[in-house]
């Protein structure tokens, strides 16, 4: 290639014809080199360096838009627009623009019909003359709205940096009024120049976020293993609050709530939401699948991947791009985010070998139309430790639960030991072993029914609240003795029979037991009374035990938020929660109250 403009001339005799000397033809080509190149050149670079100017930490559809107005007016054309393909459904999305604000584009256009899908098919720039006379271009009203009636299209690469996917594919489209327009080789190759200074900025950007996510996921980590650390255990709630700080910073959310699916996918309610102030859920509020096509679409998920105008159907995702137009919504949802603002919501199913667990619910100020993959990256790691922080919760319940039933096959079969040391057994006395043995060969096989429930053997069946209620209150009577406290009284008022309950036998009796053994706790060292009613009211079954002795007032109202630390009222919540019943704490003047009421059963 000739280095200077003489060379060239004189390579290629253009200068011939005009009978010059060699001294005229070296002054004209410095002539122009000086006059015009020297300029030219300079003017490609600061144009080239002026994209690259631009911030790589904002956000990918605003750079975009930045882009596009910088190479309009580097080009000195009227407008431009930016398409991406999205490879699943082989359509151009619309991500930036500048220049046609007022100017209503098409959100997708079909790849294989259009100028931009034939920019990325064939990976090579397209000029087009006449924009009225090109019949890939469909969208003949910009001619009359906006005056513009040629164009150029170049290919626009964003690089993924990551190898299981590939680099995503789109076109620069740069409007001119002229019809009929001639594009010249040196403009098509400044627009190409231009889009590749676009890419490299998205490459910066890209490299910027994988950071920000391995920064995210470090955090989150972090928090997890400091958490761990104090061995104080994990609530899945308080490790929700924990680490979607990092979260919504990274995806720019509005809030995240995180919802819990019944074993049968038939109910799901909510576990935990941030910030609590942005929900239209209020935390534990449980309602049935079937009549929220969203969440039912979410737990049951769909085998093929689907674009609507409202929403996109993923196999690992439910996004409502609209949801105040989709189906997918309620009157009330539709409300809530039109007074708070939001423009989509994203919806990620968490499943163990193919059941869905637990739901996580973003909603967006943005009205996205897709995810990057460091974003989906992202959700799948928070899917998986949210998933393992249920498993611990799940564990630390468990091992918590295997306390009370030890604590009464240990001091049965002490008393069984004494009761046999004599050698010398009256009839009264068999009749009492007898009792012992029966306990602690029913606490036994409890104790194999919870360590079942870690295979997720629990089941639900028919279950009296009043007899269950009068078993472990006579077992809490023993666990009273053999404590040796002393000035206690206790009663039990469960006479009515009848009290069905559909539930997991296993789960009532931990949750009576954990009731009994925090009342029991809860006296004062002086002694006092502690006392279990079972009674109908309406359609539930309930039980109510009280307790002498007042929780301090600050105490309470956590407690009431179910603020606690300890494991106990966290499991009675959940299994009040999950079993569509309610929990109610109250005090007297010198009692406290907790009640559980549980829908009766229907034959």
């Amino acid at each position: 290639m000739p280095l200077t403009l003489a060379d060239f001339f004189q390579n290629n005799r253009l200068l011939t014809p005009l009978n010059l000397s060699e001294e005229r033809e070296r002054h004209l080509a410095s002539t122009i080199e000086e006059g015009f190149l020297v300029g030219f050149l300079e003017k490609v670079i600061l144009d080239s360096e002026d994209i690259l100017t631009i911030d790589p930490n904002l956000e990918r559809k605003t750079i975009l838009e930045l882009a596009a107005a910088k190479i309009v007016k580097n080009l000195k054309a009227e407008a431009a627009s930016i398409r991406l393909l999205d490879a699943r459904t082989l359509k151009m999305l619309s991500f930036g623009s500048f220049g046609l604000a007022d100017f209503k584009r098409t959100s997708t256009i079909p790849a294989a019909q259009s100028i931009a899908g034939l920019v990325v098919r064939q990976g090579a720039s397209i000029v087009v003359p006449s924009i009225k006379k090109d019949p890939l271009y469909q969208s003949k009203k910009i001619i009359a709205t906006k005056g513009f009636n040629s164009l150029i299209a170049v290919p626009l690469r964003i690089p993924s940096f990551v190898r299981a996917a590939d680099d995503i594919l789109g076109s620069l489209q740069i409007y001119y009024r002229e019809e009929d327009r001639e594009f010249s080789k040196i403009e098509v190759i400044l627009a190409e120049m231009l889009a590749r200074r676009v890419s490299h900025v998205l490459a910066r950007k890209k490299i910027l976020d994988l950071k920000k996510l391995n920064d995210a996921k470090e955090k989150i980590t972090d928090k997890i293993f400091i958490k761990l650390s104090k061995r104080e255990g994990i609530k899945l709630k308080d490790f929700f609050n924990l680490i979607m700080p990092d979260v919504t910073e990274f995806l720019r959310f509005l809030s995240c709530l995180l919802f819990t699916v019944s074993d049968d996918l038939e109910h799901i309610q909510l576990e935990a939401a941030y910030p609590l102030d942005k929900t239209y859920y209020e935390p534990g509020h449980s309602f049935t699948v079937e009549h929220h096509p969203a969440f039912w679409t979410a737990i049951h998920g769909l085998k093929e991947y689907a674009d609507m105008p409202h929403e996109r159907f993923h196999p690992n995702y439910l996004l409502i791009k609209n949801p105040a137009q989709s189906d997918m919504t309620s009157f009330g949802l539709r409300t809530f985010i039109k007074e708070h603002d939001i423009h989509s919501i994203l919806m990620v199913p968490l499943r163990i070998a193919a059941k869905t667990r637990h739901i996580l619910t973003f909603y967006a100020a943005d009205q996205k139309q897709s995810f990057q993959e460091d974003e989906i990256e992202l959700l799948t790691f928070l899917g998986k430790e949210i998933m393992k922080a249920s498993t611990l919760e799940f564990l630390s319940d468990t091992i918590h639960d295997f306390k009370n039933p030890a604590i009464a096959v240990a001091g049965f079969a002490e008393r069984a030991k004494k009761l046999t040391a004599s050698g010398d057994l009256q009839k009264a006395d068999i009749e009492k072993l007898h009792r012992y043995l029966d306990i602690i060969g029913k606490e036994s096989a409890r104790m194999q029914d919870i360590a079942l429930t870690i295979g997720n053997e629990g089941r639900k069946e028919v279950v009296d609240l009043g007899q269950t209620a009068g078993q472990r209150f006579l077992l809490n009577e023993e666990v009273i003795a053999r404590s040796q406290r002393k000035n206690i009284t206790a009663h039990s008022f469960c006479p009515e029979a009848g009290l069905l309950v559909l539930c997991p036998l296993y789960s009532l009796e931990r949750v009576l037991d954990n009731l009994l053994n925090n009342a029991t706790k809860a006296l004062p060292a002086a002694g006092g009374r502690l006392t279990m009613r079972c009674f109908r009211e309406g359609g539930l079954a309930c039980v109510t035990i009280s307790n002498t002795g007042l929780i301090p007032a600050d105490q309470f109202q956590r407690i009431k938020k179910g603020d606690v630390l300890g494991r106990g009222l966290n499991i009675i919540t959940r299994f009040a929660q999950t079993n569509h019943g309610k929990l109610k704490i109250d005090t007297t003047d010198t009692d406290t109250v907790i009640t559980i009421k549980l829908p009766l059963h229907q034959q």
